[in-house]
């Protein structure tokens, strides 16, 4: 429990009989002062007017007299006139004041408890609050992320499907490479074929336009069928029959 910073002394506290009994002693002036420290560690501990050093070590005489600075034999004495005239009782659980609530303000305890329990009922409300506003969060940066991630792989898709070019597409390329091909045959060509190269859809309708550039090119390089095989033939000289001429040997 919390500690109790005040205890409750009454004006009228010299004039219980028991404080009166306890001034006429020799030691009465140290009777007193044990039994207001008593008071104050009891408040200290809000224990129900138990004294102890912590819930499972009560105080024994020899650290009474350690703590309140007074000899061992005193602390007993103060001990046993306190507990002859029913101001305090011990048991096994340690030395307890007697009508604890006497000694206290149980409105302003009661008070203090509440005010306590308000505090951490608030408490407990805002990280119930902030985990609550984190789980949001999270869901909703989670959902942003997944829409992003729709919208990057249905852009990748589209990205990837191929569209066939127009004819002007094609013209200006074409006109751009200056490379001769006919636009309109190059069109009808792909579209016949369902605009695939062999058994595969093109991806590329440009770098087709590329490989009919470089295919006319090597056909405008080679040399014409035929051509130079007879520039330097010898044509064979007519055999001649020369007994037709009555020559012989």
């Amino acid at each position: 429990m919390a500690e109790i910073k005040w205890i409750k002394i009454t004006t009228t506290m010299f004039d219980d009989e028991k404080i009166d009994y306890i001034e006429s002693l020799p030691e009465a002036d140290t009777i007193l002062i044990i039994w207001i420290k008593l008071l104050t560690l009891a408040g200290k501990c809000n224990a129900g007017g138990y004294v102890f050093l912590t819930e499972s070590i009560p105080y024994t005489e020899e650290m009474l007299s350690h703590r309140m600075r007074r000899p061992t034999n005193t602390v007993k004495l103060a001990l046993a006139t306190l507990e002859s005239l029913g101001m305090i009782k011990r048991d096994m659980n340690g030395i307890c004041i007697s009508n604890w609530e006497k000694h206290q303000n149980v409105e302003g305890m009661e008070r203090i408890r509440e005010q306590a329990r308000l505090r951490m009922q608030r408490w407990r409300e805002k990280q119930k609050l902030l985990s609550s506003d984190v789980t949001v969060t999270q869901r909703y940066e989670t959902d942003i992320d997944i829409e992003q991630d729709i919208e990057q792989e249905v852009y990748k898709r589209k990205s990837r499907a191929f569209i066939p070019p127009s004819l002007q597409e094609v013209s200006d390329y074409c006109n751009e490479r200056n490379n001769g091909i006919d636009p309109q045959h190059f069109i009808d060509f792909y579209s016949s074929k369902g605009w695939k190269i062999g058994k595969n859809k093109m991806k590329d309708w440009k770098a087709a336009v590329r490989t009919w550039e470089a295919r006319r090119k090597e056909e405008n390089e080679q040399p014409p069928r035929n051509s130079g095989k007879n520039k330097d033939k010898v044509e064979p000289k007519p055999i001649i029959d020369r007994t037709k001429f009555g020559y012989q040997g």
